[in-house]
C-alpha cells in the first residue's frame, strides 16, 4: 500500500488496487493510514487511545441527521450480511431487487426518524411525475435509491438519477437529495465521476436542491 512498484506497468495496476482497496474501507467507515494501519473514519494516527478506539468505541447518537443517513446508508452491506448469511434452518433473505434495498433502509431509519413517508409524488417534469423513495419532512431531506441490474443500466443510472433531481428539485420538501447507488457487482466502471457528475447544489428557475450521491 505504500511503496509504489518501480515498473511503470505495475506501478499502474498498484494505483488501481490500492484505489480499490480504500473504497472498500471507506464504505465500511475505515481509512487507511502509512504503515498498514486502519483506523475509523474521524480517528487520526497518534491520537490518545486511537489503536483501541475500534474495539471498544460506543455507539453514540449521531448529532445530525446527515450523520445518521451516513453511518446507515455506508453500513447497508454489512447489515445485509446477517439477513443473507442466516442460522441453520432459517430462510436467508436476498436484496436483489431496490424495493428489498429499500425496506431495510427504511427500516433502519425508523428508530431513529418519527416522520418517514415513502412513494411521495413529485410535481410534473417534462409531462410526468414520479414518486419519491423516501420522504424525510422535518429535515426537507428525499433519499432515492437505485440497484444496478446490469452492465446497460450501469450505463444508464446516471441518467435516470438526473431526470429524478429535477422531478425533486420543485417539491417544496426537498432541499436535500440523497441518492443511494447499490452495485454489488461493481459494474459501474467510474464510480468517482458519477458523483462528479452528480453531486452539489443543482439550481433552475424551478427550484434548488443539493445532491449526494453515495455509490455501494
Amino acid at each position: 500500500m505504500d511503496l509504489p512498484p518501480l515498473d511503470a506497468q505495475a506501478r499502474q495496476e498498484w494505483k488501481v488496487d490500492r484505489a480499490r482497496v480504500e473504497e472498500a474501507l471507506e464504505q465500511n467507515g475505515l481509512r487507511y493510514f502509512r504503515f498498514g494501519r486502519v483506523l475509523p473514519q474521524g480517528n487520526l494516527p497518534g491520537e490518545a487511545s486511537t489503536e483501541c478506539a475500534f474495539v471498544h468505541q460506543q455507539p453514540v447518537k449521531p448529532a445530525h441527521v446527515e450523520e445518521l443517513l451516513e453511518r446507515v446508508v455506508r453500513g447497508l452491506r454489512r447489515a445485509m450480511h446477517p439477513l443473507t448469511h442466516r442460522r441453520k434452518g432459517a430462510q436467508p433473505l436476498s436484496f436483489n431487487s431496490e424495493y428489498d434495498v429499500q425496506d431495510l433502509l427504511h427500516a433502519l431509519l425508523r428508530p431513529w426518524v418519527n416522520d418517514i413517508r415513502p412513494e411521495e409524488f413529485t410535481p410534473s417534469y417534462a409531462g410526468s411525475s414520479t414518486r419519491m423513495d423516501f420522504l424525510l419532512p422535518a429535515h426537507s431531506l428525499v433519499i432515492e435509491t437505485k440497484i444496478v441490474r446490469d452492465r446497460g443500466h450501469a450505463k444508464r443510472v446516471g441518467d435516470e438519477l438526473i431526470i429524478d433531481i429535477e422531478h425533486y428539485r420543485k417539491h417544496p420538501d426537498c432541499e436535500t437529495l440523497w441518492c443511494v447507488v447499490y452495485d454489488p457487482e461493481h459494474l459501474i466502471t467510474n464510480a468517482p465521476g458519477l458523483k462528479n457528475d452528480l453531486d452539489g447544489p443543482r439550481m433552475s428557475r424551478d427550484g434548488e436542491v443539493v445532491v449526494k450521491t453515495l455509490v455501494l
